[in-house]
């Protein structure tokens, strides 16, 4: 029991450092894509967002607003959601080298089934880090006067409670949930999926190990993402919009709730605008996703000797 927590512990802060690594290079067009996805978005496409936010607000200010808030996420959501599906999936090996079968014969539903149940766990956690970054990502959208001006991911948090209220950290969680299940699912469950079926027909040499693995990680996460990010989005779109709206001080807001903020989209914007943002979410996702999984694959073999993912 204690070796498997500190095996669960290991895997979760090698999954924090590597998404950290990840969120260095991708936070620009998170930063993009929240502000593109949030009403009132007047952008055509993410290169004049990003153009417009640089020439506004500044490098710092602004495509690297709230980068405090994403790496935060990234120990409260990235290392739950990436630690525990390496943890079970290496618990499923295990059991499968025990019982005389293949280490990898494991079904297709069971990796999606971990992806949704480690997804949903970290992002249970790491909502308040969520709402934190679309805040603090969105804020220079807004008029001068109606402006947060947090000034880090702490004041942030702690704002949002006092002048909100503490379950306030947790706006949009049943969304964020969702998202968060449906996008762990195809990233994780499906990449290891392509992996194993690539490094099975030596497309990539053998144990798919041409060239340090790299390139046979580099399709499996890429596909994942891909598809990934085409489910997610419709979640994004909602979680953005819940999350950073304006609460009036008498408690009202635009969006009643997840639904209510669905079928809004749906009438006065039409269905499309549930992928607002899709490219720049998906530039974002999918360097973000090979660069953080990449990493904690090879750091979990320099460490353990044994592959994450």
């Amino acid at each position: 029991m204690v070796a498997a927590a500190g095996a669960l512990i290991l895997k979760m802060v090698i999954a924090a450092f590597s998404g950290m690594g990840a969120a260095t290079f991708c936070h620009p067009l998170d930063v993009i894509r929240v502000q593109m996805q949030t009403e009132g978005a007047t952008h055509s496409n993410p290169y004049e967002c990003g153009k417009s936010i640089l020439k506004n607000e500044g490098f710092t200010n602004g495509l690297y607003a709230g980068i405090g808030a994403a790496y935060l996420r990234q120990w409260l959501y990235g290392s739950f959601r990436v630690g525990i599906y390496a943890f079970l999936l290496e618990q499923a090996q295990n059991r499968n080298i025990e019982a005389g079968l293949a280490k990898n014969a494991i079904p297709f539903t069971s990796k999606l089934f971990m992806g949704c149940t480690s997804g949903g766990i970290g992002s249970f956690v790491g909502t308040p880090s969520e709402l934190a970054l679309v805040r603090m990502s969105a804020d220079s959208k807004l008029p001068v006067d109606e402006r947060r001006n947090y000034k880090g991911v702490v004041e942030c948090i702690t704002r949002i409670a006092r002048e909100e209220g503490i379950t306030a950290l947790w706006t949009g969680a049943t969304v964020t949930v969702l998202r968060a299940m449906v996008l762990s699912a195809c990233a994780l469950g499906i990449a290891s999926e392509i992996k194993v079926k690539l490094t099975n027909s030596g497309t990539f040499g053998a144990d798919g190990q041409m060239f340090g693995g790299i390139p046979l990680l580099f399709v499996a996460f890429l596909t994942s993402s891909f598809v990934a990010n085409i489910f997610a989005n419709p979640f994004d779109v909602v979680k953005s919009r819940t999350q950073n709206q304006k609460v009036e001080k008498d408690g009202s807001a635009k969006y009643k709730s997840m639904v209510d903020c669905f079928f809004k989209i749906l009438s006065e914007e039409g269905v499309l605008t549930l992928w607002a943002g899709f490219v720049p979410a998906f530039v974002k996702l999918a360097p973000y996703t090979i660069i953080s999984l990449v990493l904690t694959d090879h750091i979990t073999k320099i460490v353990t000797g044994k592959s994450a993912l």
